[in-house]
């Protein structure tokens, strides 16, 4: 309950409260950086939407990307005289028949909570082990100078965790709520202080948006919002771009900016919004409501959010239970990798945010099918035409377990209509240049930080071999095997067997479940 109620404080502009949380224990994972290390005969795919080349040796030093040498053709033996030459303590990894992309930037995460359960050491193990090196925490929920301190400590190598970037709920931290756009900039300027580096909004009224974006400008900081039904009436996507949003969370706003002869949803006389399936099942009956494409109203708003240089952080995973609960629900993954105080959480409850399935049927799902069509639609569009698109999962809630989400969030890239390379670029390097950390990583290119995934399948052939439980196929033996998963994510320079953090995570689920049932611990079997 107190999630739920945390939630609605936070779109009444309300202040936040720190949450029973501990934070991650020391670093006992990952090996390096080191002064020199060399990754040797794999394929690469770097991230800028350019086709898959090698064999290539990729070459370490201090963290960051020395070289990236070619070093022969596909099947033909490697050219010893092309190598680079490993230095004297330096290490090398064969590598050969292995894949090589930068690590996947997730725009929406988040830490947990009280009320989920789950440790933080969990979530950022699932998180490096499916290849996650960055993560924007979209919201802190558990406390502005927690949030600030993990991603110190993050920064710093000394936790087991992809990179953070702390983004605060507007008006997180006041004893009251905001209400005059002076009181908006200096909540800024104090965030900025504290080491927040951007802010994440639900909407408020337009004067304190435009001083809180004005003032954000002002001090270097970025925005996402998810603009809640209970302020996108004043202030929509174009509204937000408008006055300086830079990343539109999943889609709201968007379609009340496409309105043509309305200008509120069509919500039934019975809505509540308290009720969340009263509000996730007339949102599936939202784009329908747009404008369609090729009007002039849909030209005029793409138009102008493509000229704002606007970027869409769509989380069509976070959804996907709407329109397939029970596919969702019944997940490989969940028997061994979801915590079961989350699976708790997850489950049809009146008063967890997210868990709305009170009486959801064929035609809630058959709503959001359509909904998917048309949101899909724009978003490929959008992409097209050379808006930004990028990859963020808001695991944690609606059956979405962190790692596995963010895998989700690429096959529903694909199924939008990009392709595999598009798809890797909207992962990396879009994210990347969201967060204004493109010069530094996103891509596999010379200079930048040694931010890696390795695997031993092809992701452009299937994205599903990224997923922690691999993918099923049917040996020339006639037999039945699991390959794929990330062999080792590199998170600047320091290597991390991905294999032996699920394994972790494993043992973490089969120990709480032990628990709960009292008896004695077990590791659930490998996947």
């Amino acid at each position: 309950m107190r999630r739920l109620l945390l939630l609605l404080s936070l779109l009444m502009l309300a202040a936040t409260a720190d949450a029973a949380v501990a934070p991650a224990p020391p670093r006992a994972e990952g090996e390096g950086p080191y002064e020199q290390l060399i990754l040797r005969g794999v394929t690469l795919i770097n991230g800028t939407g350019a086709p898959a080349y090698g064999p290539v040796d990729i070459v370490i030093e201090g963290g960051r990307i020395a070289a990236v040498k070619i070093v022969g053709t596909p099947n033909s033996p490697i050219q010893p005289q092309y190598r680079p030459v490993l230095s004297p303590g330096g290490r090398e990894i064969d590598l050969t028949g292995h894949y090589v992309m930068p690590g996947i930037v997730d725009m929406h995460g988040h830490t947990g909570g009280d009320d989920q359960g789950v440790p933080v050491e969990y979530i950022y193990k699932l998180w490096l082990a499916h290849g996650i090196t960055t993560v924007r925490e979209a919201g802190c929920f558990n406390g502005v100078e927690w949030c600030v301190s993990e991603a110190r400590r993050s920064a710093d190598r000394a936790i087991t965790a992809p990179r953070l970037y702390p983004y605060a709920v507007f008006g997180a931290g006041e004893a009251r709520p905001v209400t005059t756009p002076e009181q908006a900039r200096a909540w800024v300027r104090r965030m900025h202080a504290a080491g927040i580096v951007g802010m994440k909004c639900f909407g408020a009224r337009p004067e304190l948006l435009a001083a809180a974006f004005d003032e954000l400008r002002k001090q270097g900081m970025r925005s996402a919002c998810h603009l809640a039904q209970l302020d996108v009436a004043r202030v929509d996507a174009l509204d937000t771009a408008r006055l300086g949003l830079t990343t539109l969370e999943h889609w709201y706003g968007l379609p009340e900016a496409l309105f043509d002869g309305q200008t509120v949803q069509q919500y039934p006389p019975e809505y509540n919004f308290m009720n969340e399936q009263h509000r996730f099942g007339e949102a599936g009956r939202l784009w329908a409501q747009a404008a369609a494409p090729g009007s002039e109203r849909y030209e005029a708003v793409m138009r102008e959010l493509l000229e704002l240089d606007f970027t869409l952080d769509p989380t069509f995973t976070i959804y996907q239970a709407t329109r397939d609960l029970m596919r969702v629900r019944n997940a490989d993954w969940h028997a061994g990798y979801t915590h079961p105080a989350l699976m708790s959480f997850f489950t049809p409850n009146r008063d967890n945010h997210g868990s709305f399935f009170f009486d959801w049927g064929s035609e809630q799902e058959a709503a959001w099918r359509d909904n998917y069509r048309r949101w899909m639609a724009f978003v490929n569009d959008y992409k097209n035409r050379g808006g930004r698109v990028t990859v963020g999962s808001d695991s944690g809630y609606i059956y979405k377990v962190y790692g596995f989400g963010t895998i989700e969030e690429l096959e529903l890239l694909r199924e939008a209509g990009f392709h595999p390379l598009e798809v890797i670029r909207a992962a990396t390097l879009s994210g990347a240049e969201a967060l204004g950390i493109a010069d530094d990583t996103g891509s596999i290119e010379v200079g930048k930080t040694a931010d890696l995934v390795v695997l031993s399948e092809n992701p452009l052939a299937n994205l599903k071999v990224l997923y922690g439980t691999g993918h099923l196929r049917l040996g020339a033996d006639g037999e039945l095997q699991r390959v794929g998963g990330v062999r080792f994510t590199i998170r600047d320079g320091v290597i991390f067997d991905a294999q032996a953090l699920l394994a972790d995570v494993r043992r973490m689920v089969a120990e709480a479940k032990a628990a709960a049932e009292n008896t004695t611990p077990a590791e659930s079997p490998a996947p």
